[in-house]
C-alpha cells in the first residue's frame, strides 16, 4: 500500500497529482529548481526538497537527484507526471533500484516505445532515410525521437531546408530531453491528430478509453482537445482502439498511456508514435468516462486488477490550454505577475499557479488548463467558451482570446479542423478587437481612485482632463470633466463611477465595466491597457533599424558569418533564443548593414535588450 509520493515534476501536473493523492490519503512530496522555491506546487505538497539551480538539465532532468529526495524524504513511490523524465526507462529504473514504487509502466515498455523510432519499427513502420530524402517526398517533418511536446520538430518543405531543420531540432531535442536523436517521417497535409487513451493492470486487462482529438495545435503543440473525437466513423474509431490495444500488449504494457495517430482527410490513420506516460490532455477523458487515471495509475501499481470493461462514455469534452504567450507575435512566450486568475462557470481548472506569482523563463508557458463536460459537443463548446471569455487573467500577454475566438469559429463548431487550423485562420484569429470604451473606463475608475486630484495636462476641475492608454499597439487618448452633477464624457451618460466599476449608457443601453489597475497596468473587463505619463519619454525612441530582445532568454545560435557590416535583408533570422524550452526566431527589424551586434552566444538576455542594429537602406526608409 503506497503511503506517500513524490512527483517528478513540477507545476500544473504536479499540483494535480497531488489533489488525487491528498483524497486517497498519501502525502505528497514535492520537489522543486530554486526558480521554483515559491512555487504553487511547492507549497501545496506536504514536504518539498530543493533541487540546486534553475535549468531542467541540472534540476528536474536529474533523476539521481530526485530518487536521493524522495529516499530522503521517506516516499515509498514515484509519479513523473508528464514531461521531464516522465519517458526515461533510466530513471525508472533507478527508481525501483531503490525499494520504491515507481507510479507508471515497466522500464522495458517505456524503452520499447520511448523513442519513436524503435517505436515504428515495433509497429512495422519504416521511417524515411534522412540522407536520402528526395524532392518526391516533401513535405516531411523533422522530429525528435524522444520527449514531445512539439519540441525538436520541424516541417520541411524544400531540400534546401532539410539541413537546417535537422540541426535546429537536434539542439532543441537535446536541450529539452537530454537526447539529440531525430528522424525523419512524412508530414500528413490537412490530418486530424487523434488519439486513444490506453489503461492496463498487470493481470493481462488493457482499456481503450475513448478517443481524443488534439488537432488545434501551435508549433506542433496541443491547444485545444476534447473527447470523444467528432466525426469518426465506426470502423475507423474501432481500428484506432484495436491498433492501441496491440501496441500496449506488444510491450506488456502496465498503467496509463496513449497512442497517437494522423488520420488523414481520406480517413486513414497513420501511426506516430506511444506516449508512455499521462497526456496534459488526460482531463477530458477523465470527465467523459467518470474515472481519475491518476488514481488509477497508484491502484495499478499498487498491483489491483482493473474490471473487465471499462466505464461507459457520458457526454463530451473539451480542453483549452491558457498560455502566456502571444499569438499575434509569433507566440512569443510571456513573463513576469500573474496577479489574478480565476475562472468562474461549471468547469474545471488544472493549474500551477496561485494569485500573485511569477512567470519565469526556464519553464513551459503553460498557465493552466480548463476543461468543459457537457451532454453534447455542442454544449461543452459554449460552456468553455464562455467561462474563458468571462475569466479573470491579470498578468502577461496570454493566448485567452485566442482560445475563445477558436471555440467559436465555423470550422470547429462543425468539426471540419485539422492540424492547419491556425496556418489558414491566426491572422483573424488574433485580429485585435479591445473595447472602444476601456479607456475611458479606466480613466473615470482613476478619477474616483483619486477624487481629491485632477490629473492630465490641465488641473483645474473646469476644463477637461486627459488621459492616455496604450491596448493591442494602438494609443487612446479620452477626455472627461468633473461637474457639480458628478463626471462626464462625451458621447455617453456616465450611470456609476467608483475605482473598481464604472457603468456607462452608450445608446442607451448600460453596460459594466469591472476595473482593476497595478501600477501602470489597467484592465477593463478582459481588455488590457498601459497607463501612459502626460508627455512622451524620449529615452523610449529608437530607431528603425534597432533590434530588441522580445523576451527574456538566452542566446543560442547567431547566424553563420554575421558580423558588424554585413548586408542583412528585413525578417532574415540573425539569431535564436532559447526561453521556456522553445527556440525562437530573430530576424532583421529592416533591410541594411548590420552597424552593430550586441548578442553574444550562451548570454542571459532581458526583454528589451538590445540585440543589434541595422542601419537602414535608403529605398526601406
Amino acid at each position: 500500500m503506497i503511503t506517500s509520493v513524490l512527483v517528478a515534476n513540477r507545476g500544473e501536473i504536479a499540483c494535480r497529482i497531488f489533489r488525487t493523492c491528498r483524497e486517497l490519503g498519501i502525502r505528497t512530496v514535492a520537489v522543486h529548481s530554486d526558480a521554483d522555491g515559491s512555487a504553487l506546487h511547492a507549497r501545496v505538497a506536504d514536504t518539498a526538497v530543493r533541487l540546486p539551480g534553475a535549468a531542467p538539465a541540472e534540476t528536474y532532468l536529474r533523476g539521481d537527484l530526485i530518487v536521493k529526495a524522495a529516499v530522503a524524504a521517506g516516499a515509498d513511490a514515484v509519479h513523473p507526471g508528464y514531461g521531464f523524465l516522465s519517458e526515461n526507462a533510466g530513471f525508472a529504473r533507478a527508481v525501483l533500484d531503490a525499494g520504491l514504487v515507481w507510479i507508471g509502466p515497466p522500464p522495458e515498455a517505456i524503452e520499447a516505445m520511448a523513442s519513436k523510432t524503435r517505436a515504428k519499427q515495433l509497429m512495422g513502420i519504416p521511417s524515411l532515410d534522412r540522407d536520402r530524402v528526395t524532392e518526391s517526398d516533401l513535405p516531411v517533418l523533422v522530429k525528435a525521437a524522444a520527449g514531445g511536446g512539439g519540441r525538436g520538430m520541424r516541417i520541411v518543405r524544400t531540400l534546401a531546408d532539410l539541413d537546417g531543420a535537422l540541426e535546429g531540432a537536434r539542439a532543441e531535442a537535446a536541450a529539452a530531453f537530454g537526447d539529440g536523436e531525430v528522424f525523419v517521417e512524412p508530414y500528413v497535409e490537412g490530418g486530424r491528430h487523434v488519439e486513444v487513451q490506453v489503461l492496463a493492470d498487470t493481470h493481462g486487462t488493457v482499456w481503450a478509453l475513448g478517443t481524443r482529438d488534439c488537432s488545434l495545435q501551435r508549433r506542433h503543440q496541443k491547444v485545444i482537445e476534447e473527447a470523444p473525437a467528432p466525426g469518426l466513423g465506426d470502423e475507423l474509431r474501432q481500428e484506432l482502439h484495436t491498433l492501441a490495444v496491440r501496441a500496449a500488449r506488444a510491450v506488456d504494457y502496465a498503467g496509463a498511456g496513449t497512442v497517437e495517430f494522423l488520420v488523414s482527410a481520406a480517413g486513414s490513420a497513420h501511426f506516430l508514435e506511444m506516449n508512455t506516460r499521462l497526456q496534459v490532455e488526460h482531463p477530458v477523458t477523465e470527465a467523459v468516462f467518470g474515472l481519475d487515471l491518476v488514481a488509477e495509475q497508484i491502484r495499478v501499481a499498487e498491483g489491483h486488477a482493473l474490471a473487465a470493461d471499462p466505464p461507459r462514455a457520458r457526454g463530451h469534452a473539451i480542453e483549452a490550454r491558457l498560455y502566456a504567450e502571444d499569438p499575434a507575435g509569433d507566440w512569443a512566450p510571456q513573463t513576469g505577475t500573474l496577479h489574478r486568475l480565476a475562472v468562474p462557470g461549471d468547469v474545471r481548472l488544472d493549474t500551477g499557479y496561485g494569485d500573485g506569482d511569477g512567470i519565469g523563463v526556464h519553464y513551459d508557458p503553460m498557465l493552466a488548463k480548463v476543461i468543459a463536460h457537457a451532454p453534447t459537443r455542442a454544449e461543452a463548446v459554449r460552456r468553455l467558451s464562455g467561462a474563458l471569455e468571462r475569466a479573470t487573467v491579470h498578468g502577461p500577454v496570454t493566448n485567452r482570446d485566442l482560445l475563445v475566438r477558436s471555440l467559436r469559429h465555423k470550422e470547429f463548431t462543425g468539426a471540419g479542423m485539422d492540424t492547419g487550423f491556425y496556418d489558414r485562420h491566426l491572422a483573424e484569429l488574433t485580429e485585435p478587437a479591445p473595447d472602444p470604451y476601456a479607456p475611458l473606463a479606466a480613466a473615470l475608475a482613476e478619477a474616483r481612485t483619486r477624487a481629491s486630484r485632477f490629473g492630465g495636462y490641465r488641473n483645474l476641475p473646469s476644463q477637461p482632463q486627459i488621459k492616455r492608454y496604450t491596448t493591442a499597439g494602438e494609443e487612446h487618448e479620452v477626455r472627461y470633466r468633473h461637474t457639480r452633477a458628478g463626471l462626464e464624457a462625451d458621447g455617453v451618460r456616465v450611470v456609476r463611477a467608483t475605482p473598481g466599476l464604472v457603468v456607462l449608457e452608450v445608446d442607451g443601453v448600460q453596460r459594466k465595466f469591472e476595473v482593476t489597475r497595478y501600477g501602470e497596468q489597467v484592465y477593463v473587463n478582459t481588455t488590457s491597457l498601459t497607463a501612459l505619463p502626460c508627455f512622451s519619454d524620449p529615452t523610449a525612441q529608437h530607431a528603425p533599424g534597432t533590434l530588441l530582445a522580445p523576451m527574456p532568454g538566452t542566446v543560442v545560435k547567431i547566424a553563420d558569418g554575421l558580423a558588424a557590416g554585413a548586408a542583412v535583408r528585413a525578417g532574415e533570422p540573425l539569431l535564436w533564443l532559447e526561453a521556456m524550452k522553445m527556440q525562437h526566431k530573430i530576424t532583421a527589424p529592416a533591410t541594411g548593414t548590420l552597424t552593430a551586434l550586441h548578442a553574444v552566444r550562451g548570454a542571459q538576455v532581458d526583454v528589451g535588450a538590445l540585440l543589434a542594429v541595422v542601419e537602414v537602406s535608403q529605398e526601406d526608409q
